[in-house]
């Protein structure tokens, strides 16, 4: 019976090994050298709002199409994005469409 609740266990980290990871290893923003990175898709539609925004306010920035762009998928991923927009504002993140958070960031 113990073997079976270690292997159990053991089936369990593995499965979850990336989340117990990214737990011990927070992820450090990737553009905390000054550049701005918008992780959208083509179809949502705050992502579009956000374009909009960034734009009309004049802010640069770098899109990131999480669905056809593998690489940033995984930065995606590894900054902890929980749905989109994301947008990565020289290591401050911000989730969703937030036009108050995005001005305060710049």
């Amino acid at each position: 019976m113990k073997t079976i609740m270690l292997l159990l266990a053991a089936l369990a980290l593995w499965q979850n090994w990336g989340k117990i990871d990214r737990w011990l290893n927070p992820p450090q923003a990737s553009s905390a050298s000054g550049e701005i990175v918008l992780y959208a898709t083509s179809w949502c539609g705050y992502c579009a709002k956000t374009r909009e925004l960034l734009q009309s306010d004049g802010i640069a920035y770098r899109e990131v199409d999480i669905e056809n762009d593998a690489v940033g998928r995984r930065q995606y991923d590894a900054i902890g994005g929980r749905g989109i927009p994301v947008l990565d504002m020289r290591g401050q993140i911000i989730q969703g469409y937030n036009p108050t958070a995005i001005r305060a960031a710049y």
